[in-house]
């Protein structure tokens, strides 16, 4: 069904000719893979359900993970965790569907790690930070106000930007 190489890539040729409303599910387990330079992932799992519709294929799926991240507030590096829905019609004629939808290729194999990738990077908050109660940094001295507090904190006034 997958490819080992392609971990993400599905061969669906067994549902274009089955009825209507016939489905699928395929589950994935991968320790580690890479999305692109910049998006490199631990943990990967979940589920995918390929369903035949008159126009093509759905593919409704599920997906959660993790990545290596700094901290924006303490630069401490922590794991952030990802997940996404991913719903999506990939139609058997580009005539029949709307601009947005993905075409069935020829040979019959969906790969899902471009479509992955945008669903997740969509997901990465814009500020990493560790936890809610993350101190970050003393502004004077640098260090990391979550490990110690330093004589410069009875100093600072605080205000909320």
């Amino acid at each position: 069904m997958s490819h080992d190489r392609f971990p993400l890539k599905i061969n669906v040729g067994f549902l274009i000719n089955t009825p209507i409303g016939t489905s699928r599910e395929i589950n994935f387990d991968l320790p580690a893979i890479s999305l692109g330079n910049d998006l490199n992932l631990q943990k990967l799992s979940g589920n995918a359900k390929l369903t035949r519709t008159p126009k093509g294929i759905l593919v409704q799926a599920e997906f959660s993970s993790s990545m290596a991240a700094e901290c924006v507030r303490c630069l401490d590096e922590f794991d952030q965790s990802l997940k996404t829905d991913i719903s999506e019609l990939y139609a058997f004629h580009s005539n029949s569907v709307p601009e947005s939808s993905q075409i069935l290729p020829e040979d019959a194999d969906i790969d899902l790690q471009p479509l992955l990738r945008e669903y997740l990077l969509i997901e990465v908050p814009i500020k990493l930070i560790c936890r809610e109660d993350c101190k970050g940094l003393c502004t004077i001295c640098g260090e990391n106000l979550n490990h110690q507090t330093c004589e410069h904190q009875s100093e600072i006034v605080w205000t909320d930007l």
